[in-house]
């Protein structure tokens, strides 16, 4: 006999409209996974959601020989910018195939360490902004800034052009990817009707603006020929080896307009970095320590960053207390003529067919079976033996399988790169010392509210 999988009471109607907030629906849904633990559900304008919030139920979901990546909500809206790309591609799309295969070795483990230099370069312009601010004017928006260092290294690094936005006014495309992000989550939780009539304009106004700017990038390329084998030069003439197929023009800018937006994630991660350091000050003593003495008083060079454990264990905690990257939806496989319920738990529970769930990292992270004292910023725990104990669900902060992050090896070097540049050269204080944390987002979340003072190191 499964057990019943636990729901909030809800309106006749409208359902759990009203425990879910549209502005804020990440932050709504941990604290349902606290009130209602491993599982719950929520009906929204007549459809059942699934939610699993702990690392036995998400290593189970992660099975992909009984689950994939479930392309819906969201993700579906989404689509209106970006159509089949890497991130929004049916399952049962070639698309997603041919892309991947063209990509993939630009950013693969062994290709993005050719990236460290220009990495490197661009984060020193920035800090070497920050440094020269001073003491009156050193206010900053860790999310504005590490967005505009993001958005200028993905630019530079694989599209092979400068925006030049690391100081005064902010790219467009820096609010266009909040604008087409948040409404695309809100999209699914109201009427089509008033989508079109309120908020569509918007809307659209939003992805036209990321697609001009991929367009801008294309036509740049074309215009400054070079010998760069980055990424822009593989979407743009690099055939698929299996098929011999080359992208569109129309699928070019849906890759161009996929890669800032998934990078986005990292800037977000360093922000939340800077919180969780400033809240633990012996952390940053020690990997002060691990950087002066891998480092020292030489330049920063690639093959640092492998002897950098703490400082990696920093990166990976941060990941894991925010969830930057909040969650990601699953689904079960289709059977031909098949139409049982699934069981979870081994057995526990039972879900339909074809229900669609959302594993909510901010449950799986905090998941007290897993992480002793999990609301905790350890690094420890994400260090050497201790972090390869961990179980596999306990380590999902970039999807799963087959439909993983293609992205994630060039983001994991420069989240490192740059947190340790910035630990071992920097000073902050929090402008608010009562301060808590607060969070909002998207397909990824921040930091609401939060600034700091920043300055050259003083020790």
């Amino acid at each position: 006999m499964s057990t019943p999988i636990p729901k909030p009471p809800g309106v006749p109607l409208l359902g759990n409209i009203f425990d879910v907030k549209p502005s804020n629906t990440w932050s709504s849904l941990r604290s349902l996974s606290d009130k209602y633990g491993e599982i719950f559900q929520i009906k929204v304008l007549g459809k059942t959601l699934v939610f699993v919030a702990s690392v036995a139920l998400a290593e189970e979901l992660c099975d992909e020989k009984r689950f994939r990546k479930y392309v819906g909500g969201p993700v579906v809206e989404i689509r209106a910018a970006v159509h089949d790309s890497l991130f929004t591609a049916y399952d049962d799309e070639p698309s997603w195939g041919i892309a991947h295969r063209i990509i993939f070795p630009k950013l693969r483990a062994d290709a993005v360490g050719a990236y460290f230099g220009e990495m490197r370069d661009l984060a020193t312009e920035l800090f070497d902004h920050w440094k020269g601010l001073g003491d009156g004017n050193n206010k900053i928006s860790p999310v504005d800034q590490f967005g505009r260092l993001d958005l200028e290294t993905v630019t530079y690094v694989l599209f092979g052009k400068r925006l030049n936005g690391l100081t005064g006014p902010p790219h467009p495309m820096l609010q266009a990817m909040e604008d087409s992000s948040s409404e695309a989550i809100k999209r699914p939780t109201r009427p089509g009707l008033l989508n079109w009539l309120v908020y569509g304009r918007k809307f659209k106004s939003s992805i036209k603006t990321m697609r001009e700017f991929a367009a801008d990038v294309v036509k740049y390329r074309k215009e400054n020929p070079t010998d760069r084998q980055d990424a822009l030069a593989a979407v743009m003439s690099t055939p698929d080896p299996e098929t011999g197929k080359t992208l569109t023009d129309s699928q070019v800018v849906d890759e161009v307009v996929t890669m800032p937006i998934g990078s986005s994630t990292a800037s977000c991660l360093l922000a939340y970095a800077v919180y969780y350091l400033q809240h633990n000050p012996e952390v940053v003593v020690k990997a002060r320590q691990e950087l002066d003495r891998v480092i020292g008083d030489g330049p920063f060079e690639l093959e640092h960053l492998g002897q950098l454990e703490y400082v990696e264990g920093i990166m990976r905690e941060s990941c894991r207390l925010s969830s930057v990257a909040p969650g990601f939806n699953i689904e079960p496989r289709p059977k031909e003529g098949d139409r049982s319920p699934v069981l979870l738990g081994g057995g526990k529970y039972q879900i339909a067919y074809n229900q669609p769930m959302i594993i909510v990292l901010q449950g799986v992270n905090r998941d007290p079976a897993v992480f002793e004292d999990p609301l905790a910023f350890r690094p420890e725990r994400m260090v050497g033996e201790a972090f390869e104990k961990l179980p596999a669900g306990a380590k999902k902060w970039f999807g799963n399988g087959k439909r993983v992050c293609i992205g994630r090896y060039y983001a994991l070097q420069w989240s490192l790169l740059v947190l340790a540049k910035m630990i071992k050269e920097l000073d902050f204080e929090v402008v608010d010392p009562e301060y808590k944390m607060e969070q909002n987002g998207w397909f990824h979340t921040q930091p609401i509210g939060f600034y700091v003072k920043v300055k050259p190191r003083a020790t």
